[in-house]
């Protein structure tokens, strides 16, 4: 554990599995404090009594929970990670009203709701980061993600726009992860043909971890990448950038 001197605080939004517990574990190794939230409460409470961290359920679909947030942030806030996100894989024409404003309200509203609730908390730490999450999907252009794109793409767009406003107390970044091996990807790719056939799909074959993500997730909170800001980061095996001519 790191010295009491060395004790920061922070909130990871979503942190019942995947990316964000991987998160928060990372941080809770660190010796940082932690707030969890999470819609299961069994899930989100049994993670903050195993860390020691403190739980609080949060629904950002349904809006449940969001009156908590700003009393958990408390007096001051050092760091907050918003790693509550949605999969939704289907052709244009199958998409629905009501899929484009579930994405959009899950990934892109729910992270400005949670900065507006934790702001001035942020505001009161001598120097916090927000760590928010797009996907390569934005600037690649996949088949069958306009949906999930839109929504992360406006995330982008939020986290550009935080950046450049709350500068320089407060620093702003997003990670764009490619498929990840997490329950979430897992909806995605259910199966072990479905696993190799995406794996393929990477210059480096195979599913992004969980802590690989949590990994650069805690690096942009920490004093080490203080000359950071207004930045989409991808962790995505090399799909975003390179071709191979494999597959």
């Amino acid at each position: 554990m790191a010295e009491e001197t060395d004790r920061v605080r922070y909130i990871v939004l979503g942190a019942s599995g995947g990316i964000g517990e991987a998160t928060a574990r990372r941080l809770r190794k660190a010796g940082h404090d932690v707030v969890l939230t999470g819609r299961d409460p069994g899930a989100i409470e049994a993670l903050a009594s195993e860390l020691g961290g403190e739980a609080v359920r949060l629904d950002v679909e349904s809006g449940e929970g969001w009156d908590k947030l700003a009393s958990v942030a408390g007096p001051s806030l050092d760091g907050l990670v918003y790693a509550a996100g949605t999969i939704n894989l289907k052709p244009f024409t199958r998409l629905s009203d009501d899929d484009f404003l579930r994405d959009f309200r899950i990934n892109a509203l729910g992270a400005a709701s949670a900065v507006r609730h934790c702001l001035p908390a942020l505001q009161a730490s001598e120097a916090a980061s927000i760590v928010l999450f797009s996907t390569v999907a934005v600037d690649q252009g996949f088949p069958a993600h306009a949906s999930i794109a839109m929504a992360k793409g406006a995330v982008v767009g939020l986290m550009r726009s935080l950046s450049a406003e709350l500068a320089p107390r407060i620093r702003v970044n997003a990670i764009a992860p490619s498929l990840v091996d997490t329950p979430l990807g897992r909806t995605v790719a259910g199966n072990e043909k479905m696993v190799e056939a995406v794996a393929k799909l990477h210059p480096i074959p195979r599913l992004g971890h969980a802590d690989e993500i949590a990994a650069l997730a805690c690096f942009l909170l920490s004093p080490d990448a203080g000359w950071i800001t207004g930045q989409t980061i991808g962790v995505d095996g090399g799909r975003s950038t390179l071709r191979t001519g494999r597959g």
